[in-house]
Order: C-alpha cells, then sequence, then structure tokens
C-alpha cells in the first residue's frame, strides 16, 4: 500500500503546519488544530516511522556563507556502472551539495557552491574532473532559485473532517 493511502487528515493537518514552520512547537500545533499535544507527539513519531518525515533541518543562506557562486554540472561517466565509486568521491567534496541520477546525456547531475569563479574552477578540474570514472563535465550557472517548496499534504481531493 502507498505511503499516501496511511496519511490521514491529521497527519497531514501536522505535515502543512511543520512544513510552514519546522521549528514551531508541537503545543503550538496542537492548539492551533484543536488536538492534544500528545496526539501531535504520536503522529509526528509514526510519520518518521513510516518514512514520510524523512528530518527537520535548518537551511543555510549560502551567499551570506561566502559562497556567491552555484553551478549544477552534468557527468558523464566512462562506464555508468562506476556510479557508486564516483558518488563516494563526490561526498568528500563539502561543495557538492546535491547529487542525482538522471537520464539523457549524464548519469549524474550535481549541485556544486563555490566562493569565487576560481574556486568553482578549481573545484571542477581539480577535484571533479580527477575522479576516476568521470569522463567528462557539463555545467550551467545557477543565477538564483526561483522557488523551492515540498509538495502539497492538503489539496481539494482530500476528504475534510466532517463536523
Amino acid at each position: 500500500m502507498p505511503t499516501n493511502d496511511l496519511l490521514d487528515y491529521y497527519d497531514r493537518l501536522i505535515l502543512r503546519e511543520l512544513d510552514r514552520d519546522s521549528r514551531k512547537a508541537y503545543s503550538q500545533i496542537a492548539s492551533d488544530l484543536g488536538i492534544s499535544n500528545t496526539m501531535v507527539h504520536q503522529r509526528v513519531t509514526r510519520l518518521r516511522q513510516i518514512g514520510v518525515l524523512k528530518k527537520m533541518s535548518i537551511v543555510l543562506d549560502e551567499k551570506k556563507l561566502g559562497y556567491e557562486w552555484s553551478a549544477f554540472t552534468g557527468l558523464v561517466l566512462r562506464e555508468d556502472s562506476d556510479s557508486g565509486q564516483i558518488i563516494e568521491a563526490l561526498k568528500k567534496i563539502p561543495e557538492v551539495t546535491e547529487c542525482y541520477y538522471v537520464t539523457g546525456t549524464y548519469t549524474l547531475y550535481i549541485r556544486i557552491v563555490a566562493k569565487s569563479s576560481d574556486h568553482l574552477r578549481k573545484l571542477l578540474y581539480e577535484k571533479i574532473d580527477h575522479i576516476k570514472g568521470v569522463q567528462k563535465t557539463e555545467s550551467q550557472m545557477d543565477l538564483g532559485c526561483a522557488f523551492r517548496r515540498n509538495l502539497p499534504v492538503m489539496d481539494d481531493d482530500f476528504p475534510r473532517k466532517e463536523g
């Protein structure tokens, strides 16, 4: 059974509240939703156990930390079967913040952050291009994120609580 079928109205309300502010106190969520604090704790624990709620984390402002440059880079591999060892090597480069398997020209698509164009060049040419199995890289500069969001947990098709 898909995990989505395991979520009821209150699970979705709690997730919506946490998506809006992951630091919001469970007692405040309970008060806002008109349910018990214990219910919120139990639901959040269950949502973690079934894997819907992966983690609650902070989002850093990379620019304020001195990382003014960002690029999305496609990696062409000599052999797709080398992807596991290449991913492990990429994990050792802190400036590589995301890595995805993709279809098409590339096997992997990564996001890199850098403090300057020189720093980005060094990451690409002195680190990533030297990973055994990487044949070629192709980068597009990130000019800024227009938006990023989670999927909505409440929609018009989901049954509402009667009452």
